[in-house]
This record gives C-alpha cells, sequence and structure tokens, in this order.
C-alpha cells in the first residue's frame, strides 16, 4: 500500500510540473515559424524580381520609343542601361530582345529590325492581339526574361524563367536601326 500511494503521489506532482511546457510548445512551432519566415522572404525575393523585370522591359521599349534613331552603340547604351534597373539581381541572367514591327495597310504584321542581348532575334511576320493591328502604323516591341534561382527554395523549385513583354508606340516616328527602316 505504501508504494502504491507513493507512485500515485509522484505521478501527481509530474502532472502538476508544468515547468517543461514553454520549451515543449517551443519546440513544436519554432520549425514552423522559421519555415514560415523563409518561405516569406524568399516570396518577397522572388516578387522583387518579377517587377524588375516588367521595369526593365518598359524601359526598354520606352528608351527606342523616344527616338528616331539608334545606332549600334545607342543600342549598348540601352542594353546597359538595364543592369541598374534589374539590380540588385545579376544581369548576366536576363535575355533582351528589343523590335520594330511595321503593319501595312493590310493590316499583316511584319518585324523589320530586332536586336538581342542573350536571346533570339525576331525576324518575318509576327502575330499580333488584334487591338494592336492598326494599318499602317509601328510598334516597338521590348521582350525581357530572367532566369531567378531561389536562395532557399532552389531544391524545390529550380530556376524560374521570368518574363514580360511590351509593345509601345513610337513617340515621334518609328526609328531606324543602324540604317534599318521600321517602316515598309
Amino acid at each position: 500500500m505504501h508504494l502504491r500511494s507513493f507512485l500515485l503521489g509522484r505521478i501527481g506532482r509530474i502532472a502538476r510540473d508544468t515547468r517543461g511546457v514553454s520549451a515543449v510548445e517551443f519546440a513544436l512551432v519554432a520549425p514552423l515559424m522559421v519555415g514560415l519566415y523563409l518561405g516569406c522572404a524568399e516570396i518577397s525575393d522572388g516578387v522583387g524580381a518579377d517587377r524588375k523585370v516588367s521595369l526593365t522591359a518598359a524601359a526598354v521599349a520606352n528608351l527606342a520609343a523616344q527616338v528616331t534613331v539608334i545606332s549600334s552603340t545607342d543600342m549598348t547604351d540601352i542594353f546597359n542601361a538595364t543592369t541598374s534597373i534589374i539590380y540588385p539581381y545579376s544581369a548576366s541572367n536576363l535575355k533582351i530582345t528589343l523590335s520594330c514591327i511595321n503593319i501595312d495597310a493590310n493590316k499583316n504584321a511584319t518585324v523589320k529590325w530586332s536586336k538581342t542581348q542573350n536571346g533570339t532575334a525576331l525576324s518575318g511576320s509576327v502575330s499580333l492581339p488584334t487591338a494592336l493591328l492598326i494599318a499602317n502604323t509601328q510598334l516597338i516591341y521590348s521582350q525581357v526574361s530572367y532566369a531567378y534561382k531561389p536562395t532557399i527554395g532552389y531544391t524545390i523549385t529550380g530556376t524560374l524563367n521570368l518574363s514580360d513583354q511590351i509593345y509601345m508606340m513610337p513617340r515621334i516616328t518609328a526609328p531606324s536601326y543602324n540604317g534599318t527602316t521600321c517602316t515598309s
């Protein structure tokens, strides 16, 4: 009987002892909280990179749309400007293509000139959204893609290809590039 009351007393004391509860709760919750924190940081960085890609596409088209003549030096300067826009991300993962598209009287769209950095230049006929097919006009077309490598989630997702494109009407007249005009 004495052993039984002794064991019941010990079990009762252990049941009332709450000194280690906080440590156990922390051990259970900490991995979840660290995972959430790292996940939020990773998503924020990815959204920031995607936003930089969109800004780069818009800036390239905007710079080309403001002039009437683009020399090869000017084109190099336009492409080099993207390094500052994409910063703090590496510009070496960036692919940029800048093209001038002519839409004739029959609403056929043709690439008149195209220049690329790390990508593929366009040529020949292209299909455009119907709303952009306005007879006897020209468009500046900027395409940018970026190979984004997540810092932590790389093992889960691998490299993500972020991309954006923009069509822009020339401000004055469609620019010529290295002597090649954009009109028919």
